[in-house]
């Protein structure tokens, strides 16, 4: 988008590019939980792993390794303030074609993660969803993820939700045949929802993007219909408390109309 600024700054500006200097983080925790709703359910496109390594001289696989520790922070940080659902785009189906030395280190880092972060999920009352196609994992961490979903299946606290092998085309696909082998041929957007891998999830009320793409990248396209975007020009592995918390602010001064007009919604 460098050949069009102007279309870029106004992009920035609608959808909400967080630029801004670094408050104190106990300051903007504490003005988000005053100032407003939070977030039911926030969904992160976790981008630039790669490029954060990459400017440090490293191996990919590094960023990938620093951004699990993000993904640690928020999920510690969602119940603090009251998000219930935290979604997590971790691999997509595209991915896959990614170089076959990445990807084998992507799934062994993914088998480390589950193993090392299960007793804790367990211990904050966080219960583990996979959207996706886990068949698709290799044998090792498709095994883990099973058990630890199964383990945490039960908690109450933090839904933890990680998109793993999916794709937001592939998933109205199979809802769509989900509906067809169930012979149901009276469907609206009511019960189309129960098709989808997201059944008793909340839309996504706030989408977060890293490292300053303007893409969904296939991600959540039935669910994001009406969720706010957020665009952060960091690194995921930079991403931190007081971004989270940046973000949440933009969200609670956007004026959530769904489609009626600001008149209605004051009466």
């Amino acid at each position: 988008m460098s050949a069009l600024p102007g279309l870029q700054e106004s992009l920035r500006t609608k959808i909400g590019v967080m630029t801004q200097p670094d408050k104190s983080e106990a300051a903007l925790k504490q003005a988000i939980i005053s100032s407003g709703e939070i977030p039911r359910h926030i969904a992160f496109i976790m981008d630039g792993n790669g490029r954060w390594a990459h400017k440090r001289g490293l191996p990919r696989i590094a960023g990938h390794r620093q951004g699990v520790k993000t993904v640690r922070k928020m999920v510690e940080t969602g119940p603090e303030i009251g998000v219930e659902v935290m979604t997590f785009y971790t691999f997509s189906s595209e991915n896959w074609r990614r170089p076959r030395i990445e990807v084998t280190a992507l799934m062994e880092l993914l088998l480390d993660s589950i193993n090392r972060e299960i007793e804790d999920l367990k211990r904050n009352d966080v219960s583990l969803r996979v959207i996706g196609d886990l068949s698709a994992l290799p044998t090792g961490p498709r095994k883990a993820m099973e058990q630890a979903i199964i383990e945490t299946r039960d908690n109450k606290g933090l839904k933890l939700v990680l998109a793993i092998s999916y794709s937001g085309r592939s998933e109205i696909i199979k809802a769509v045949r989900r509906i067809i082998d169930a012979g149901v041929d009276d469907i609206d957007e009511a019960s189309f929802v129960n098709y989808l891998d997201t059944t008793g999830l909340p839309d996504p009320d706030l989408l977060i993007r890293t490292s300053g793409e303007f893409r969904l990248s296939n991600f959540l396209l039935y669910q994001i219909a009406y969720s706010e975007i957020v665009v952060t020009d960091k690194f995921w592995p930079d991403f931190s408390r007081s971004d989270l918390y940046e973000c949440i602010q933009y969200y609670q001064q956007r004026e959530r109309r769904f489609g009626k007009t600001s008149e209605q919604l004051s009466k």
